[in-house]
Formats: C-alpha cells, sequence, structure tokens
C-alpha cells in the first residue's frame, strides 16, 4: 500500500510574515546562472537600492513633477464592469493588491513572465504615483498538479514545490520585478483556510460528502458576473472534478479528502486537503482582509478560479468586496495559448539562456498588458536590438558626462530641451494613466533618444548651447522612464556586455573570431577587394552582427539577423 505524507500544523492563527528584506534577493540568487558571481551581487546590490521611496519622478524643467504625478488619474480596465474605471482607493493613499502566484511543479514559462511583468509595472506606477502599495502574490505549493509531478518523480509534495518556488523567485530577480510585500504559501495557512471552509458551511453555502467539502454554486445567484457564464452553461473541468456524488456538476471542492500517496492535514471532516481556490480567497482575506482594491491574474483564471474566489469570499464574509478585477492577455504560439497543459511553451530560463532578460521584458511590454502577444524569435531579436540601442545612447552620456560637472541651476537648460522634456513627461502620465499603455511610452522613447544621439555624434547637435546640461537632463529623464518601466539595468555597460554574449551564443561564435573576421575585412578593404569585404559583412550579418565602421576603426554589435530581418519586412 502507499503510504499518506501527514502534514499538520495546530489550528491556530499564524503570524503575519514581514516584508521582504535584502536576504530575500540574497536567497533568490543562489542558484545557478549564467551571471558571475561579481555580476550576482551587483544585481542584488542594484535590487536591494530598488525601495518604493528610491522610484523616481521625472523632473520638468528644474522643477520636481512629483506633484503633477501623484495628481493624474489612473483609469484600469475592470474585468468585472468590463470597461476602464477611474481608481479610487479605499484607503486614500494605500493600495491592497493581490496577484495570483505560480502553482509551482516546474520551471516557469514566459506566460508566467507576462503576468508577473504587468503587475511589477503596475506596482512601480502606482509607487509612481505616490501610493503605498501593500502588494501580496501566493504561492500554490498544494495542488493536484504539484502531487502527480512529485509522485512521478519519486519525490515529497512540499519538497519538490518549494524547489520550484525557490527557482520562480530567482526568475523574478532576473526579469526586475520588485518582491511582492508577503508570498504567502498554501501549506502554511492550513487554519486559515480550515476557518474559511467552516464559515462557508456555517453559513449555508457548502455541504460535505464523505469527507470531502464542495460549494454549492446553486446557493449563490450571482455566481457568473465576473466571467459573464451563465450558471447551465458550466461543467465539470479544469480544476473541477467530475464527481457523481455533486449537487451541481459546477460544484467545486473547498476541501478534498486523503488519498494513498498524498499529502494531508487535520480538519473537521477528516483527514485531506484544501481544494485550489479556496486557497486564494484564505490568503488574500488573511493579509488584505476580505474587501481591497486589486485582485490581478492572467486571463485563464477569470473562470473558475476568480469567479469561484468570489463566490468563496462572499459565502464566507457578505461584506467581501474586490474593487478591481484586473488581468492580462495570454502569450501565444501560433495563436495558441502558450501552456505547460498544452506542451507548447518555452520556459523563462530557454528564453533568456539565449537573450537578455531585460529583451525578455521589453518585448512583453511591447503589446498592451490586455492584449495577446504572440511569441515569436524576431520579436526578441527586434527587442534586444532595440534594448541595446537604449543602453549604448545612455552608455555614451556617462561617458560624456562623467568629463564634466553639470549643475542644474535656473534657465540652465535650454527652452527647447525643456519642452522635450515636458512633452514626454506628458506621454509617460497619458500613457501610462490610460491603462498601463506601456507600447505608447516605449515608442516615445525614440524621440529624446534620437535628440541625445544628435546631440553627442552629429556636428550641428555638437554646436548645440549648453550640450551637455542637455544631455544630461534628456538623459535622467529617460532614466526615470526606465525605473517605472522596470528595465533600468544595474549598469549599462555591464547590460551591453551581457547583450553582446547572448548575441555571440544566438550566432554560435566568440568574440575572437569576429575580432579575426574584422580583421581580414580590414585587408581586404586595404587591398581594395570589396567583393570579399562586403562578403564578410553580409556573412556576419546573417547570424545576427552588425560591422560600423568609423575613422577610429570597426566595430561590432548585435542585430537582427538579416533572414528574420526579411521576416519581419514580409510580415508588415
Amino acid at each position: 500500500m502507499g503510504s499518506l505524507y501527514r502534514y499538520y500544523k495546530p489550528l491556530t492563527s499564524i503570524c503575519f510574515s514581514p516584508p521582504p528584506t535584502k536576504s530575500y534577493l540574497l536567497h533568490s540568487i543562489k542558484f545557478k546562472t549564467h551571471f558571475s558571481p561579481t555580476k550576482k551581487t551587483r544585481l542584488h546590490r542594484f535590487f536591494t537600492s530598488l525601495t518604493s521611496s528610491s522610484l523616481p519622478s521625472i523632473k520638468t524643467n528644474g522643477g520636481d513633477a512629483s506633484a503633477a504625478s501623484q495628481s493624474s488619474e489612473l483609469w484600469l480596465y475592470n474585468t468585472m464592469s468590463r470597461k476602464k474605471e477611474l481608481f479610487k482607493p479605499k484607503v486614500e493613499g494605500k493600495v491592497g493588491m493581490y496577484v495570483c502566484g505560480v502553482t509551482a511543479y516546474d520551471l516557469s514559462h514566459i506566460g508566467h513572465a507576462r503576468v508577473y511583468v504587468t503587475f511589477d509595472v503596475l506596482l512601480r506606477y502606482l509607487k509612481h504615483l505616490g501610493f503605498d502599495v501593500h502588494y501580496v502574490r501566493n504561492f500554490t505549493d498544494v495542488d493536484d498538479k504539484i502531487i502527480a509531478r512529485a509522485n512521478e518523480l519519486g519525490e515529497d509534495p512540499i519538497s519538490l514545490s518549494k524547489r520550484y518556488c525557490e527557482e520562480f523567485l530567482h526568475d523574478m530577480v532576473y526579469l526586475h520585478c520588485l518582491p511582492p510585500s508577503v508570498e504567502p504559501r498554501v501549506s502554511d495557512h492550513m487554519p486559515q483556510i480550515i476557518d474559511m471552509i467552516e464559515r462557508i458551511l456555517e453559513n449555508g453555502y457548502a455541504y460535505r460528502i464523505d469527507g470531502d467539502v464542495y460549494f454549492s454554486v446553486d446557493k449563490l445567484p450571482e455566481y457568473g458576473r465576473l466571467s459573464g457564464r451563465k450558471l447551465e452553461d458550466n461543467r465539470a473541468g479544469e480544476r473541477v472534478a467530475v464527481d457523481s456524488r455533486k449537487k451541481n456538476p459546477a460544484d467545486f471542492a473547498l476541501w478534498k479528502s486523503a488519498k494513498e500517496g498524498e499529502p494531508f492535514w487535520d480538519s473537521p471532516w477528516g483527514p485531506g486537503r484544501p481544494g485550489w481556490h479556496i486557497e486564494c480567497s484564505a490568503m488574500s482575506a488573511a493579509y488584505l482582509g476580505h474587501s481591497f482594491d486589486i485582485h490581478g491574474g492572467g486571463m485563464d483564471l477569470v473562470f473558475p478560479h476568480h469567479e469561484n474566489e468570489i463566490a468563496q469570499s462572499c459565502a464566507a464574509c457578505r461584506d467581501s468586496n474586490i474593487s478591481y478585477w484586473v488581468h492580462n492577455g495570454f502569450v501565444t504560439i501560433d495563436s495558441e495559448k502558450m501552456s505547460k497543459s498544452l506542451g507548447n511553451f518555452f520556459t523563462i530560463r530557454q528564453v533568456i539562456n539565449l537573450y537578455h532578460p531585460l529583451a525578455l521584458r521589453l518585448f512583453l511590454l511591447g503589446t498592451h498588458y490586455r492584449s495577446p502577444v504572440n511569441y515569436s524569435d524576431v520579436q526578441l531579436e527586434s527587442a534586444s536590438e532595440r534594448i541595446f540601442y537604449i543602453y549604448q545612447t545612455l552608455h555614451d552620456c556617462e561617458n560624456i558626462l562623467s568629463q564634466h560637472r553639470v549643475a542644474f541651476e535656473k534657465d540652465a537648460i535650454p527652452p527647447d530641451t525643456i519642452n522635450d522634456i515636458n512633452k514626454f513627461h506628458d506621454t509617460l502620465v497619458t500613457s501610462m494613466s490610460d491603462d498601463l499603455h506601456t507600447p505608447v511610452l516605449l515608442s516615445a522613447l525614440s524621440d529624446p533618444l534620437k535628440i541625445i544621439n544628435d546631440m553627442l555624434h552629429t556636428r550641428k547637435g555638437k554646436k548645440q548651447i549648453k550640450r551637455i546640461e542637455s544631455i544630461a537632463a534628456l538623459e535622467k529623464m529617460v532614466r526615470n522612464a526606465l525605473m517605472v518601466l522596470g528595465l533600468m539595468p544595474p549598469t549599462y555597460n555591464e547590460a551591453l556586455q551581457q547583450l553582446r554574449e547572448k548575441a555571440l551564443r544566438r550566432a554560435k561564435l566568440t568574440e575572437d573570431q569576429i575580432l579575426q573576421k574584422i580583421e581580414e575585412r580590414t585587408v581586404a578593404r586595404k587591398d581594395k577587394d570589396y567583393e570579399k569585404s562586403d562578403a564578410i559583412r553580409k556573412d556576419l550579418a546573417a547570424l545576427g552582427i552588425a560591422l560600423m565602421d568609423s575613422p577610429d576603426g570597426t566595430s561590432w554589435r548585435p542585430a537582427i539577423p538579416l533572414a528574420l530581418q526579411e521576416q519581419q519586412v514580409a510580415s508588415t
């Protein structure tokens, strides 16, 4: 006979976990990475500096625009009302936000990355507007999928889940997602879960069958209001078990009786474990109360998960109310949702093995969060090339500014530059306040970056009055926007080097091999063998390596491989 794994904690209240400290990030980056120990240390220092107070406000005309930012209105699309609504927190100046976390049984894929990048941007922008955000993101570490995977591998389910929770944290650091205020795990919250189930039973919304407890959807007339589904349309399906004992096929499990080979906890209904949906209801109530501002997750959670959360929470407490239900769109491959269950997914680790994590983040932010984004190599190559251009421009700024001492005194910045800064700031506020329209903000970066490059590299730009002051002001403006978007690297130089390393890996070349090709091309040009010179350039371009000639010699940078460029042109 198979054995039962027994997990028991006394049915008493637990102490809430404190907000993450510096050890959070140290703990999450101890696993194997493609960064050196020195670079991991720099990455840790950078992230531990990103507190809410360090997220900058953009300044215009030498003044602080934080007041303007704080007074700007934020509109969010509410899945419940199916329209954009003006964001008004329940408590002035404070925001409670709960985002459903991963079910930890495998490495996370880029569909997960989109969810948590989306809500990281929302977190950052709320902080930018001056809100004090209490952000809760859970881990599901007790679930059918975890148990099935653990049985396949012969592991303890809780240990397996713990391992993948740590790997997930590791991925979040790479993607520059700020740590939540608290990250509760199901296995640590059985008392709260059991207490909520008891209240649902007492209020007459659930029933017991042979050690199982089911929620009765017929008892809640408003069931289906989030998803818009009619009760007669609902049927047993994903994570809604088919069970002839149920009063209605759509009834879902609050508590599952123990089975052989599964972990279990003691309860008033006998040994067992919670259903999937009750976990988030109990944990969100534990840390944010029954009434809070934002509940978020992927669009696939609208039904059944979030619909069932609403049902449970209202059944346990009639005053339960979440103001805004926010959901992001899918990552698709060939117009089909990316998911583990379909087997058509790429893990975050697979992608960042070839592309910089911030190139992946830029790719995800290049589409509005509610729209589907189609994964493709050409899109990632384009994002990688774009972010290299951004960091190269800002790195060039740093180099020239390091040679000057810039004091922002009254009238230090020319009127034209002030106008450019104000225009960009207006775009930032307008786009981000309109349901986080990140593609508009990313597109708006083109103008200040072009102005900076003109001032750095063109004859006309180099002659501009107060050129250094303008470069410094524009660089700071762009940097602040990157902070809001979560695209600011620890250092520009380090990010550029990492982007080059990734390009070399994709091209299956070493830098020495490229330098040898550059030397061969230089000799061919001296010999006026332009056919060979052009062939070398074209061969490298086909691999995603662009050569750039200047009076100082020839250098290289990552670029979109020629075949993918042609594919990109054909698709547009």
